[in-house]
Parts: C-alpha cells; sequence; structure tokens
C-alpha cells in the first residue's frame, strides 16, 4: 500500500512538473483568466507565489484545493490588492476542515478596473467604461490517508465589459503529500475543460495550468521555505520562491522572489484568532501593495490560559491553575505542556497519553521541586494525535512574584519657623 501510493503521489507530481519542463518558457502576455492564475495576496506574495506545496489558509485553493485538508481551525479571511490605474483585487473565503467528512471551502475573488476612454474611429471620446471579472469556486479536499490529501475546485467565473457579458465554468484538482514531517510536495492542475466564456460571438478559455512545488519547515515550524513552478500555454514556465519567519509567536517576515522581481511582507497575530497581513510586490510599473485579515475559530484546536496570570508560592494565590483544552483530527497520542524560562530553559514539564485534563496546577516548583526565581515564564500546550499531527496551543505568559506588594510612603518634611523677634 505504501509503495502504491507513493507511486500515485510521484505520477501526480511528475504530470504537472514534466509539460512544464517540455514546453519551455513560452510567456506572452494576456492570455485570458491570467488575473486569476497571476493572484498572490498578502501573505502569499511575500513567499513569491510559492504556495502549492502549503496552502493552508482558505484562500489557498487557488493554488491547490487539496491544501484544505491541512488546515486545523475553521477560517474566514479577507484580502485587498491594490495594482495599476485604479486596478483592485477583492477577496473573500470561508473553510472548514473535515476529518471524516471531507473539508469545506468557498471563495469569491473579483477584479474591478478603473474607468477605460471609450472612442470612436475617429479617435473622438465617447465616455468611459470599465471591466470586471469575478470568479467563485467551491471546494472539497479528503485525506486519503495522514500523509496524503486530494482535493478539487468547481470553479464559475463572470465578466462584463461595457455592455458585454459571458459566464464560464472549470474544474481545479490537486494534491498535497507529506514526504517528511518537515518536507511537503504539491502539484496541481487548474482550469480543466474551461472556464470558457463568450463576450461577443468568440469564446475565450483559460488555459489549462499545470503547478507543482515543495514545501521545507525549519527550527520547529518558525521558518518555512517553498519552491513552486508553474507552466501554462499562455503565460509559459514561471519560477516562484521565498521564505517565512516567524521571530516572536505574533509577528512573522518574509520575503521571495517571482518573475517581475522582490517580494516581501509581515504578518501579526493579535490573540489566538486573528491575524493581519500584509504583503508588497516589485513590478516594472511599481510597487503593488496587499492587505489581508483572518479569523480562526473552532475545528482542531490546542488551548491553555493560566489563572492568575501572576502568583506567589509564598503568599494568598500559591498555584496558577492552567486550564487546558483540545479538539483532534484522528484519536490523541498524548499531549504535554512545557514551562519555559526567559533563558530558554524548560523548568517544569508536565505530560501523559491521550487528552489532557482539564487543568493543572503550578506551584512555582521546577522539576527537582525546588522554588524558581521570580519572573515572567512562557507555557504552550501540544497536543500529537495516532496520525503524528501536532496541534500547538498559543504560546502565553504567568509571572511568579514573591517580593509583595511595593508601596510608596510620602515624606513631608517641616520647615522650622524663624525665632519670634525680642525672644
Amino acid at each position: 500500500m505504501k509503495n502504491s501510493l507513493r507511486t500515485l503521489v510521484a505520477v501526480t507530481f511528475a504530470a504537472c512538473i514534466l509539460p512544464a519542463a517540455a514546453l519551455g518558457q513560452t510567456a506572452s502576455g494576456g492570455s485570458p483568466g491570467s488575473w486569476l492564475s497571476e493572484y498572490a495576496g498578502a501573505r502569499t506574495v511575500g513567499l513569491g507565489g510559492a504556495f502549492v506545496a502549503t496552502a493552508d489558509d482558505a484562500l489557498g485553493v487557488l493554488w491547490n484545493p487539496a491544501g484544505l485538508q491541512w488546515m486545523d481551525q475553521n477560517q474566514a479571511m479577507f484580502e485587498s490588492v491594490r495594482l495599476f490605474e485604479n486596478t483592485s483585487i477583492n477577496s473573500l473565503s470561508f473553510a472548514i476542515p473535515g476529518s471524516r467528512l471531507p473539508s469545506l471551502g468557498v471563495s469569491m475573488v473579483a477584479l474591478s478596473s478603473g474607468q477605460f476612454q471609450r472612442t470612436d474611429e475617429l479617435n473622438n471620446p465617447l465616455g468611459t467604461f470599465s471591466e470586471g471579472e469575478t470568479a467563485y469556486l467551491f471546494s472539497l479536499a479528503k485525506g486519503l490517508s495522514s500523509r496524503f490529501s486530494l482535493g478539487t475546485n468547481f470553479k464559475l467565473v463572470h465578466q462584463a465589459v461595457e455592455d458585454f457579458k459571458g459566464t464560464g465554468f472549470g474544474v481545479d484538482v490537486g494534491g498535497i503529500f507529506q514526504l517528511t514531517p518537515s518536507l511537503r510536495i504539491g502539484a496541481s492542475v487548474l482550469n480543466l475543460g474551461g472556464p470558457s466564456v463568450t463576450l461577443r460571438s468568440a469564446p475565450e478559455t483559460y488555459p489549462t495550468e499545470f503547478r507543482g512545488g515543495a514545501s521545507l519547515q525549519l527550527l520547529n515550524g518558525r521558518a518555512h521555505m517553498s519552491a513552486e513552478v508553474d507552466q501554462a500555454s499562455g503565460p509559459g514556465t514561471r519560477f516562484h520562491g521565498g521564505a517565512e519567519y516567524w521571530i516572536q509567536p505574533g509577528i512573522a517576515l518574509r520575503f521571495g522572489y517571482a518573475e517581475d522581481g522582490a517580494t516581501g511582507g509581515f504578518s501579526y497575530r493579535f490573540g489566538p484568532a486573528y491575524q493581519f497581513d500584509y504583503g508588497v510586490a516589485d513590478h516594472p510599473l511599481g510597487l503593488s501593495h496587499r492587505v489581508g485579515f483572518s479569523y480562526r475559530f473552532g475545528g482542531f484546536y490546542a488551548s491553555n490560559k493560566a489563572e492568575p496570570e501572576v502568583f506567589s508560592p509564598t503568599g494568598d494565590k500559591a498555584v496558577t491553575k492552567i486550564s487546558l483544552n483540545a479538539r483532534t483530527k484522528a484519536e490523541a497520542q498524548s499531549w504535554s505542556l512545557e514551562i519555559v524560562s526567559k533563558s530558554s530553559q524548560v523548568v517544569r514539564r508536565f505530560g501523559g497519553p491521550g487528552m489532557p485534563p482539564a487543568h493543572v496546577l503550578w506551584d512555582g516548583k521546577d522539576e527537582t521541586g525546588l522554588p524558581v526565581a521570580d519572573g515572567v515564564y512562557t507555557y504552550r500546550l501540544t497536543v500529537k494525535d495516532t496520525d503524528g499531527r501536532l496541534l500547538n496551543a498559543s504560546t502565553r505568559k504567568v509571572e511568579i512574584s514573591t517580593g509583595g506588594p511595593q508601596v510608596t510612603v510620602p515624606v513631608h518634611l517641616r520647615r522650622s519657623r524663624p525665632p519670634a523677634s525680642g525672644s
């Protein structure tokens, strides 16, 4: 079974890579649907657009619908891309990861242009017009094993130019395979059988596009590198690459390279559920900017919270209660909670088989039973399921303070009076 699975993945991956190598780079701009095939959002543009092997957010279906299966939590996502000449692309997506049932996603991506000048045969102005294109995607993904997933998009595209309108339908398919705990490969085929949009008399068909790439996790998941090659009959062969590094649990930096030049961006997480993304790309016409906002909730997760957040082992609040909660895709295998000092030393570790308990109590002592020094400590719950997936809770802080309250006592100096005259 393992050999046949590896063979299936290899064939799928080769089906995307080999056509790109055979056809070579025959770039020709302006092909139908290029606005959608070349789309890169606030996070993905920072990776140079190399996302086919990652695709782990709600809009990742534009690269590879199989990425839905690698998400942990439900996600709502909005992005806005500002291009040139008042042209913009706005997107909205919602995804629900599944376990026994397939993962589901719904997305909308809309292009709106600025005003174009309309003229007659003698170049006399006749007013202005605009163009708009919108793509609607319904996505499904399913894990065939803990290491391999397949997905598909059912795509409806609508285009309007002046008084002309047209609609077309197409399908995307993709797969992701986890080669090692830190390395994934992904491949997708976009625009199978369309969409084909007819505005006047001649239909314009989106060219079939092949994508393949790899994604590598480093530094215990804090760093991520990705590379991708795309091939389509219009744009030709394109190469992308980028990297992401979380310098803190809530702040990430990205840099990448695409065919037009360098890209970059950052993310900021506020709370465990919200994330803001910004991306910028260099272009011969200038810089283009992207912003994104996402909200994660429910799904599969791990959470932890200490109460009180400041305690004193020698005072009235002698222990802190750390509440734990988790929901895993497969049956939970084990859990661990590490309390770490400022010097990155694990001072106390809790853990056991199965799901974590509702809470643990920490009395401010280390593994040997000795009290730890006053200061701020971080803690995080990690839960592993029987398929090898890890769920990490947000890193939080707890403080030990045995010095007692500090009180400032005002001191008033009494000025001496001069002696009375005649005394």
